[in-house]
């Protein structure tokens, strides 16, 4: 009896055993569909169609991250009107600050499990073999994946991201509010980086309330560094001065922009950082920038130039200089300033369905802040 009696208690415990085993990995392995919503075109400009897709299947090196929310960068409108000369894949699901959790992983995948939060950034992918790679410039790279350009990217529910440029994200954070960190916090840290600035210095932000001015002025301010925006229309300077800025000039307002920039500087800024996307704001801040300062070219108006005389140039010994999209350690770096509480991103939450609207805001320039959308709608 005794023998009996255990033998069935060996039995109940194995099945317990076996029943919270299921549970566990019905936890872990949640059921993925096949099908789910996304905004796809399938011709430069053409019609953005919020519509039912395909669930992308992770590859060895991937990660499939269910994502949750995704910010609207400038570079996703130009994506779709294929302004750049790089070609895109086509048809195209835009998107690259997504944010979500990991439901499923290639076999490949050592750094990511199931359940962890991960983030979806512009570089999706590198070979991580060349010289650039091997120099950290993993963004450089002449085979570059980039999400939402030549990989689809997280204006939809479930998207792949290769597992290494992927984003990890601390267990507990807003996903709403990271989203925009991915690519608009991070570029412009890495901007800061590239302006090689020190604290107590001016730096003008060209472009200072839109989504990547308003961060940029937050990094700016947990940098020590002072800050000028520089903007038009209603609301920006009062978000700008919100954000920590200390001097705003509004160029509708203001008549010789390079006098007023130098006289509240006492001298020009020693960086700028220029966000914007008006090929004129570009080429005036090499004017205004200060002798010996450097102007960081960051935001991507279509077919422009940035014009500096060379006598002036030269004479003040400036420096111009590009920044694209930050590394693995630009994005751990970037993150950690935002879960720390000094970087907040001020957003505005809307459905995935209403992506063309914020599209249209964007393209007459009433975006304050960044639109984020969130894929459940």
């Amino acid at each position: 009896m005794f023998r009996l009696a255990r033998l069935q208690n060996t039995a109940t415990s194995a099945r317990s055993l076996a029943s919270s085993f299921i549970r566990f990995n019905s936890t872990v392995a949640p059921a993925i569909p096949t099908t789910q919503k996304g905004v796809i075109f399938y011709e430069s400009g053409g019609k953005l169609e919020y519509k039912d897709i395909p669930v992308p299947k992770p590859k060895p090196n991937e990660i499939l991250i269910n994502v949750k929310y995704s910010g609207v960068c400038h570079t996703d409108l130009h994506a779709w009107k294929g302004d750049w000369p790089l070609p895109t894949k086509l048809p195209l699901v835009g998107g690259h600050e997504g944010a979500g959790v990991v439901v499923a992983k290639g076999e490949n995948v050592m750094n990511f499990e199931i359940g962890d939060l991960a983030g979806i950034k512009w570089l999706n992918g590198s070979c991580m073999a060349c010289e650039l790679c091997e120099q950290g410039h993993e963004s450089n790279c002449l085979h570059a994946d980039l999400s939402g350009y030549t990989h689809d990217g997280s204006f939809q529910q479930y998207a792949t991201a290769d597992a290494v440029q992927a984003a990890q994200i601390p267990k507990g954070t807003d996903l709403a509010e990271v989203a925009p960190i991915l690519c608009a916090g991070v570029t412009v840290y890495k901007a800061l980086k590239t302006a090689d600035l020190r604290p107590g210095q001016w730096v003008a932000i060209s472009g200072a309330a839109g989504g990547l001015g308003s961060l940029a002025v937050q990094y700016a301010k947990a940098m020590g560094l002072r800050i000028l925006g520089i903007d038009g229309g209603p609301g920006k300077e009062e978000l700008f001065k919100s954000l920590g800025g200390e001097v705003f000039i509004d160029f509708t307002k203001t008549k010789d922009i390079v006098s007023a920039i130098q006289e509240a500087t006492k001298g020009g800024p020693h960086g700028v950082i220029n966000v914007s996307v008006s090929e004129a704001a570009i080429s005036t801040s090499t004017q205004y920038v200060r002798p010996t300062g450097t102007v960081v070219l960051v935001g991507l108006p279509a077919n422009a130039y940035v014009k500096s005389e060379v006598f002036s140039h030269v004479v003040k010994s400036i420096n111009i200089k590009g920044s694209y999209v930050g590394n693995r350690a630009d994005t751990r770096e970037a993150l950690d300033f935002f879960t720390r509480g000094l970087v907040k991103s001020p957003i505005k939450i809307v459905g995935l369905s209403e992506l063309p609207e914020v599209y249209g805001l964007m393209e007459k320039g009433k975006i304050l802040g960044r639109y984020v959308v969130d894929t459940a709608k």
